[in-house]
């Protein structure tokens, strides 16, 4: 299984950064692009957050499959956020993205070192290290949507 998570975690790497080389068609590809990888990234990581937090049995497997594929997919949403697409279809993204784009930046590569401890951490099997996790996780995501996500 693990060789499939890692084959998936490829070809998901591969196909989502296609898009985003290709400079995307349209505005609206790039918001989509982006919503689509950021709605996986959650998914994955609520899944792991609602067993850590005893809403979900644990499964040790399934929790570090959907970390793995969470902190894969946090790579992702950054290529994007391209001019143009600020205004288009149905963004939630602030101005703030483009005229703070080093804090943007800073706030995303934040998230992503706390994805990576997350993944390392569901990695163990041990649900209490999976808890110790969140918060950074989260807090990383909370402040990034506070600055930058409307309401």
């Amino acid at each position: 299984m693990k060789k499939f998570v890692s084959a998936l975690a490829a070809a998901t790497v591969m196909l989502g950064a296609a898009p985003a080389m290709a400079q995307f068609a349209k505005a609206e590809d790039a918001v989509k692009y982006r919503q689509s990888a950021m709605f996986m990234m959650g998914q994955n990581f609520g899944r792991v957050a609602a067993m850590a937090q005893g809403k979900a049995p644990f499964d040790a497997k399934v929790a570090a499959e959907s970390a793995a594929i969470a902190e894969t997919m946090s790579k992702l949403p950054w290529a994007g956020f391209v001019a143009g697409s600020d205004s288009v279809g149905s963004t939630k993204a602030k101005p703030e993205i483009w005229s703070n784009a080093a804090q943007f930046k800073e706030a995303a590569e934040k998230m992503q070192a706390e994805m990576t401890k997350f993944s390392a951490a569901a990695k163990t099997g041990n649900v209490d290290n999976i808890k110790a996790a969140l918060p950074g996780v989260g807090g990383a995501c909370k402040a990034c949507h506070d600055e930058f996500r409307a309401k």
